[in-house]
């Protein structure tokens, strides 16, 4: 490790810190510097660590190996989180989850981001905000790459267009299992979760509950809790039960649901989750009670009625400024001229293998698939793929920005043996998939098959617009 970055962080490290760069603040906070942490217990010994809150009050994490190599991640979490401050835990959370990072001999810095709830412009804010306060404390990185996760693929998607310019801060990006589809058409499957299931199941809400459009995912006063969400799934479908111990209308019930909407019977809670609160969320929160969502010229199939299925369930159409809001908070232009890397479970059950089609026809269609390289794994779970896997493609996004020459699914695939060798977590590749394209697992819109969902030219031209967007 550098040792003078390291002596002037730790004389740093308590002191409190003014404003370090010109970000919009959601409100004042009482700033707090890098403070030197106990490091999870995996990396005691290996890694000083800090936390701290940034000007814009969001908490963070950071740790520096003492065999620094001197270059930094940047790492953007999933969710989104609900809360309705910044969680000082999270941080910590995630450094714990990714210190393959740290091993292997980078910086790690995450963010909890300010608040909770959706924004995926103030997620990447607040991620580049880290970065340069990183920099401020402990000097500038020779290297400087960005790691998103799940949503947090989005939001590193994202802080690549608003912040990676040629000659920027930031050298490459590396995005596993993302939510790459963007907002605008990233959720459509769960707007027709949410309405296939209200179609079949009437509890969400009952018939003697007040009525609510189904767009705004639960009404805003609603008590309704998780545990009361999955008290009506199970009611409906027995989703936690057994078959055996399911009624004949239970399994009807879930089979249509399933079959009409192609969620996997192991996630289907955790959707209908998301389509509940966290579009109450956009909504309600976000969105000022506007409707980003349209169902209007969908044909719902698969069940064992598409007819009356079609004729029964709720259609709605977007409000175009609400959906213009959310497109620009989250869709992606494409416009990337630094190495993109990205590694999928081809049987994401949360995150749909489609959404890497969604990313490779964006980027095409910007004119910028030069800087992308796709992998896949044949792997089953959101964002627990193998470890030796993250570090083969940490090392291997490195090597094409050092470097230049441009990997290759194969070849990424054929360097994971040596990271094994270490972690012996196995390496699942499978260099030749390649994914359909995103309305082959999502039912599109009027419209919406072709990419980038918001072009370069359209993002300009909204930025113009008073109040677009979602505020931080």
């Amino acid at each position: 490790m550098n040792g003078s970055r390291h002596t002037r962080g730790l004389a740093l490290a308590a002191a409190v810190i003014g404003a370090l760069l010109q970000a919009p603040a959601a409100r004042a906070v009482d700033t707090t510097g890098p403070t030197p942490v106990t490091c999870p217990a995996d990396l005691a010994d290996k890694a000083a660590c800090y936390t701290g809150q940034d000007p814009n009050g969001a908490y963070y994490a950071i740790a520096i190996p003492e065999d620094w190599n001197e270059s930094l991640v940047v790492h953007a979490h999933g969710g989104p989180d609900l809360g309705d401050g910044s969680d000082p835990e999270r941080g910590v959370e995630d450094l714990g989850r990714w210190q393959v990072v740290v091993d292997q001999g980078y910086a790690w810095a995450g963010s909890s981001y300010r608040r909770g709830g959706y924004g995926t412009r103030m997620a990447a804010t607040d991620t580049e905000t880290l970065r340069r306060l990183f920099t401020e404390e402990f000097g500038r990185p020779k290297r400087t790459y960005l790691h998103g996760r799940s949503w947090g693929g989005d939001v590193a998607a994202k802080t690549v267009e608003m912040y990676g310019g040629a000659g920027g801060p930031y050298d490459g990006a590396l995005l596993t299992n993302g939510v790459l589809g963007g907002g605008s058409r990233g959720y459509d499957h769960r707007v027709d979760l949410r309405v296939v299931y209200q179609y079949y199941c009437q509890n969400l809400p009952r018939p003697d509950e007040p009525r609510y459009p189904l767009w705004q995912g639960l009404r805003p006063t609603s008590t309704l809790t998780t545990a009361g969400m999955r008290a009506r799934l199970q009611e409906c479908t027995g989703y936690a039960s057994p078959p055996e111990e399911r009624t004949a209308l239970q399994q009807r019930n879930l089979d249509d649901i399933l079959a009409v909407t192609k969620v996997p019977e192991r996630t289907l809670e955790s959707h209908l989750r998301f389509s509940v609160f966290t579009f109450r969320d956009i909504v309600h929160k976000r969105l000022g009670d506007r409707n980003p969502f349209t169902n209007e010229g969908v044909r719902y199939s698969g069940s064992h009625d598409d007819e009356a299925l079609n004729a029964g369930v709720e259609r709605f159409t977007a409000d175009p400024a609400a959906e213009r809001d959310l497109s620009y908070d989250s869709d992606l232009t494409g416009k990337v001229k630094i190495p993109v890397l990205t590694l999928h479970a081809i049987d994401d059950p949360t995150a749909f293998v489609e959404h890497e089609a969604a990313c490779r026809d964006t980027l095409a269609g910007a004119h910028r698939g030069r800087h992308l390289v796709q992998t896949f794994t044949d792997e089953h779970e959101h964002s627990a793929l193998s470890t030796s896997e993250y570090a083969n493609s940490l090392a291997a996004l490195d090597r094409w920005v050092r470097t230049g020459d441009r990997p290759t699914p194969r070849s990424v695939a054929a360097s994971c043996a040596a990271f094994d060798r270490t972690y012996g977590t196995g390496c699942f590749y499978e260099p030749e998939y390649r994914p359909s394209a995103y309305a082959s697992r999502v039912n599109p819109r009027p419209g919406g098959t072709a990419w980038p969902a918001m072009t370069a030219a359209q993002e300009k031209a909204w930025s113009r617009v008073e109040g677009v967007g979602i505020a931080p």
